[in-house]
């Protein structure tokens, strides 16, 4: 199974309300990665668009569990505090079908 097939297992598991759901948390993310995860908005954060939906599970977790570190760290971590797993799982399928 290729890295492309695992994301796209991903996302069509996810249930068919998150990628909604995520779509109204991502607002929030907007301001910063841009409103197509593309970072046009600021050059120097990362681009997220499309990223893997298990990835973005796993980094936003361990953003809000804070066991990720880096130079953007706190920043996400005061973030991703306040998500759920649900908010994280939604967020993950927008991101990914961005």
């Amino acid at each position: 199974m290729t890295l492309l097939s695992i994301g796209a297992t991903a996302l069509s598991q996810a249930p068919p309300d998150a990628v909604a759901a995520g779509r109204e948390k991502f607002v929030q993310c907007a301001s910063c990665h841009g409103s197509d995860g593309r970072s046009t908005v600021m050059e120097q954060y990362p681009k997220i668009g499309g990223q893997s939906g298990t990835y973005v599970v796993s980094a936003l977790k361990a953003y809000r569990d804070g066991r990720r570190q880096g130079t953007f760290a706190s920043v996400m971590a005061a973030v991703a505090k306040p998500l759920t797993d649900a908010d994280i799982a939604n967020l993950a399928a927008y991101i990914e079908s961005l």
